[in-house]
């Protein structure tokens, strides 16, 4: 088995995954964006084990990602609210919600529906700002932006 590289190919995906790959990282946001900030709350709509979901909760405050505010000082206690960068997050897990409805759920057995302010069901897209078309894979073309990186990988000297 060959060696993982030293430098795999620089992206904005695993700088992000760095923050929120984690396991229970995106879940605690679901439930932080769900209005589900309290410890006791994230320990039991998450599953996540309480050490794990401290370190968690303190990698994604130290990221920006959440705001940690009291709620009460005898006990001290403390309630998660999602940041600005957090908030733009949310489409993201819109997104993977709505991929796995269609890949892992049936119809009748979604475990949740979101509802958009209009009265009706939310169906993630991804729109193009330019043109208003919805974004499709055949209509993408990658230009790395990193010094010696093709689409392919690197670029040979």
């Amino acid at each position: 088995m060959a060696a993982a590289p030293k430098n795999p190919r620089p992206c904005s995906i695993a700088d992000t995954l760095a923050l929120v790959g984690e396991k229970y990282s995106l879940l605690v946001l679901r439930e932080v964006c769900l209005g589900n900030g309290r410890f006791d709350q994230l320990v039991r709509n998450t599953g996540a084990p309480r050490d794990i979901l401290t370190t968690r909760l303190r990698r994604l405050v130290d990221a920006g990602i959440l705001d940690r505010r009291p709620y009460s000082e005898r006990p001290p206690r403390f309630e998660y609210r999602p940041t600005r960068a957090g908030l733009e997050l949310e489409p993201v897990l819109m997104t993977l919600m709505a991929w796995g409805d269609r890949h892992l759920h049936a119809d009748d057995d979604r475990p949740m529906v979101i509802e958009h302010a209009c009265g009706h069901e939310l169906v993630p897209q991804v729109i193009c700002p330019a043109c208003g078309d919805t974004v499709r894979h055949e209509d993408l073309t990658a230009h790395p932006q990193a010094a010696g990186w093709t689409v392919a990988g690197p670029a040979v000297a």
